[in-house]
């Protein structure tokens, strides 16, 4: 059985170029980080393959290049789920 794994990004577009990795674990942190959003309303997308990618991301870096376009579709989804809750 696969470990649950997780990542947080964070994108202030005043302040950053590029979206930024803020968290990322497996196991109890992927617990803990999923836990830390659904308590802040913050939207979940379940992308596991992206998550892989992510994996490969130091902590606090910005996310590069080569992974603009997938977590631009993440951006994309957050975008959409928090139109609807408006």
């Amino acid at each position: 059985m696969k470990k649950l794994k997780a990542a947080a990004l964070r994108y202030d577009t005043k302040k950053e170029n590029a979206p930024r990795l803020v968290a990322k674990g497996e196991g109890k942190t992927a617990q803990n980080i999923i836990k830390i959003a659904e308590l802040n309303d913050l939207p979940i997308k379940k992308d596991e393959d992206l998550i892989e990618l992510l994996s490969n991301v130091a902590l606090d870096k910005e996310v590069p290049d080569a992974l603009y376009k997938a977590v631009a579709e993440v951006f994309s989804f957050v975008y959409k789920v928090s139109r609807k809750k408006e």
